[in-house]
């Protein structure tokens, strides 16, 4: 009888779970059953992901592991462990047990990933229609792209009080552009992951 009711109240908490946080910020290890390894990489790719797209909070269910050895969960261990090396890489702002089988996720702006300050308001400076030239390193990006990344590139320099931003776009460039590459989650449409994180980071230093 026992055992029935822990039943029922997991599935109540699952329920209420999913009704909450929805499919599309739910990240269910605990169905696939993946090795500790499988699932820390698809958690941290998901996450990155997550972030890009500015999902603010998000829900891990990794199950209590019940069904591993020694009825230590291996894949909720993995997941704990990997919490604290996503903060200091700007990607997670914090985290919580929701239950004993899942976790809350707060991921951090993308603007952390960039170590670019929110813009002051007060200071606001017209970025004006002067040519910057293409950095040579990024000539084979979309015009979109080097569009979105210039501009990045002109508020994040802006958000430092810099009146005239124009002698280091460039580097800025390609500063923003090699830190989101390399932490970026690698997919098909990598060009379009790069494009929504700066999308992302614009409005976050806009906002």
């Amino acid at each position: 009888m026992k055992r029935r009711v822990r039943q029922s109240f997991k599935g109540l908490w699952q329920s209420f779970d999913e009704a909450n946080f929805g499919t599309d910020r739910t990240l269910n290890l605990r169905e696939s059953l993946p090795s500790a390894i499988e699932a820390r990489a698809r958690a941290e790719a998901w996450l990155r992901m997550k972030q890009v797209m500015q999902a603010d909070e998000v829900l891990v269910i990794t199950g209590r592991g019940n069904q591993s050895p020694n009825g230590i969960g291996v894949v909720r261990e993995a997941i704990m462990a990997l919490m604290p090396s996503l903060r200091r890489r700007g990607v997670v702002a914090s985290w919580r047990e929701q239950t004993p089988g899942s976790i809350v996720v707060t991921l951090a702006p993308v603007t952390t990933l960039l170590g670019a300050p929110k813009r002051n308001r007060e200071r606001e400076h017209d970025s004006g229609e002067t040519l910057i030239a293409t950095p040579e390193s990024l000539a084979a990006l979309e015009p979109e792209t080097l569009a979105q990344l210039r501009r990045l590139a002109v508020l994040s320099i802006q958000s430092l009080g810099v009146d005239d931003s124009g002698p280091f776009v460039e580097a800025e460039m390609q500063r923003m552009f090699a830190t989101l590459t390399i932490t970026l989650p690698v997919s098909t449409d990598r060009e379009g992951t790069l494009q929504r994180a700066i999308k992302s980071a614009i409005e976050e230093l806009e906002g």
